[in-house]
């Protein structure tokens, strides 16, 4: 290594601080044209076309994803020949409320990341990736990338998220979207009322026996179901009924047993009603998320020489799910939080989408792609930063953590 790390980490903050404006017109670009889960092709275009401009080579459409992406730069020419990070970058908006989550923020900061990496670490034996994730809110971009193997290779995943707490790691809960059907025996509830198999009924006591099963479920697992089909007429005995039902817990593990759990339930309600059920998975399913401490510790040490300071989540609060679970089981990664408004507050709502672009929100953004190019330094530039960043992922994952 031809500069001290000192001197590395002051000229990557030099970099971003030269894109910073640049940074700002992309985050806000994203901010007043909100694009949808799988929708967002304006998003994908400007990011790809920026890293573009700056000697990134980009394939487009990976993962089989018309908006997903990979830009890459390096010596080695490949993510399986030498060092490679991975710098994530999420875009999708929400319905209705925009930049709610602030994936506005994420990009950019990833973005400028990404260019400084390559601007002050120039050619090293290694590969830097800028993967853009579609469809984080709904769908799971990064569940179709995992599967591709986008990931194959790659020593450290890492992005940040902006929200009300300043958090070292983020408590992401794995989740599940399943859909209840039950079917039943049409017929008129007054003229021939023997006849009929309510669906319908059967839907509403699965929904009482979950509410019963609810109340001996571990810390950070749950089930939220609502009626997505009902029946058509009130003078019709229900044929058919639907539920969708959003399952989450702790670890992926929980999970797991959360959805036998309510495939036995449902199971359990069709044979005391006479109606039969299927039950089937919704979309890929979110795993939860593996923080590598290692990587976590050295992106808040980073972020600190900007003046904000991390803390340890605060115990028993969760604060969802993300698809980057399933990236973060399988490399080390990390998924640190920084406020953009104050902790009365809440993401997904209007505030937070005004939040995100406001001043604040340029302050963390900019400090959040300087540690994020930092870290990505120390894994490409220190065989011992990956080596720990590796025993602590297999070491969790051994223990079921």
């Amino acid at each position: 290594m031809s500069q001290t790390p000192e001197s590395l980490y002051a000229r990557i903050r030099q970099e971003v601080a030269a894109r910073s404006d640049r940074l700002w017109d992309v985050s806000l670009a994203l901010h007043r044209e909100p694009e949808t889960a799988y929708e967002e092709h304006r998003a994908a275009r400007l990011l790809a076309g920026e890293l573009e401009q700056e000697g990134f080579e980009v394939e487009r459409g990976v993962a089989d994803l018309p908006t997903a992406f990979v830009a890459r730069t390096g010596s080695a020419g490949g993510p399986r020949e030498g060092p490679c990070v991975a710098l994530l970058m999420e875009y999708d908006a929400l319905p209705l409320l925009g930049h709610a989550c602030g994936h506005n923020l994420i990009a950019s900061a990833g973005l400028g990341a990404a260019l400084a990496v390559r601007a002050a670490v120039g050619e090293v034996e290694g590969t830097l990736l800028a993967v853009g994730t579609p469809a984080e809110e709904r769908g799971g971009g990064k569940v179709a990338e995992v599967a591709a193997g986008l990931f194959e290779g790659v020593d450290a995943a890492l992005m940040f998220h902006p929200g009300v707490h300043d958090w070292t790691w983020a408590p992401l809960t794995a989740s599940a979207q399943v859909r209840v059907g039950f079917h039943g025996r049409a017929a008129h509830p007054t003229g021939s009322p023997t006849e009929g198999i309510d669906a319908l009924g059967a839907l509403i006591q699965l929904f009482n026996t979950l509410g019963v099963l609810d109340r001996r479920l571990p810390m950070g697992s749950h089930i939220q179901g609502i009626v997505t089909d009902g029946g058509r007429a009130t003078n019709i005995v229900p044929e058919y009924a639907e539920g969708l039902f959003g399952l989450r817990g702790g670890t992926t593990s929980a999970l797991e047993e959360l959805v036998e759990e309510l495939r036995s339930c449902a199971q359990g309600v069709a044979s005391a009603t006479r109606t039969r059920v299927e039950v089937t998975d919704v979309g890929g399913r979110y795993e939860h998320f593996r923080d590598n401490e290692v990587l976590s510790g050295l992106f808040a040490a980073h972020l600190d020489r900007a003046g904000i300071r991390l803390s340890e989540p605060t115990a028993g609060v969760y604060l969802g799910s993300s698809d980057f679970g399933n990236v973060s089981t399988r490399v080390p990664g990390i998924h640190p939080w920084i406020a953009i408004m104050g902790s009365d507050g809440s993401d997904h709502t209007p505030e937070f989408a005004e939040a995100a672009a406001g001043p604040r929100a340029r302050r963390v953004m900019v400090a959040a792609a300087e540690a994020l190019a930092c870290t990505a330094a120390d894994v490409l530039l220190r065989p011992d930063v990956r080596e720990r960043a590796w025993a602590s992922l297999r070491a969790k994952a051994a223990a079921g953590q």
